[in-house]
């Protein structure tokens, strides 16, 4: 999977050829055939394994937070780690993402991915209890930004600390409305 990620990465989805994962990887093209029968099942399986491993490093930065609103920044701030893992991480998703667009067949795994990832956000914003913040539309919101800012980032379009400080001024928008 790891391997899957890294061409994706690098090389995007839509010329994908099972070819040059199973390179990266090591191993033979018909052993991945033979554990995802297919080009799609292989894409299904890298898109779940991106989900799990982003939710796994942001849950693991989000577990030193000293309260709700600290476990919110260091949720969403775990997507803009430089490091290798990260950028391959948001990478593959942005790719995958967009190839969505063309292949009706990542829609719905892609959808329900989003779904938990909005719904474990909204369920700190809920922690945090911000009077009159509806927690699945500020969830909404902060992840679609942090996916922007992450492409902009990842592209070379924008540095690193400019992407942090306009997600930390959106969390606090976000928060600390006045019954809107």
């Amino acid at each position: 999977m790891e391997a899957a990620v890294r061409v994706i990465a690098r090389s995007g989805v839509r010329g994908l050829r099972v070819e040059k994962i199973a390179a990266e990887a090591g191993i033979s093209t018909s052993l991945i055939y033979y554990h995802f029968t297919n080009r799609a099942g292989l894409l299904g399986k890298t898109l779940e394994f991106v989900s799990d491993r982003a939710a796994a490093y942001t849950e693991e930065a989000a577990a030193e937070a000293a309260d709700p609103r600290a476990e919110l920044e260091l949720m969403l701030f775990g997507e803009f780690q430089d490091t290798q893992a990260v950028r391959e991480n948001s990478t593959a998703w942005g790719e995958l993402r967009a190839s969505a667009v063309f292949a009706p067949e990542l829609r719905q795994p892609l959808a329900e991915s989003t779904r938990i990832w909005v719904d474990e956000v909204a369920d700190v914003i809920r922690r945090v209890g911000s009077a009159g913040v509806k927690a699945e539309d500020a969830a909404e919101r902060l992840t679609s930004l942090v996916e922007g800012l992450s492409e902009r980032w990842l592209s070379g379009s924008m540095d690193l600390d400019r992407a942090r400080d306009l997600l930390r001024a959106a969390i606090t928008l976000e928060l600390d409305r006045a019954g809107d």
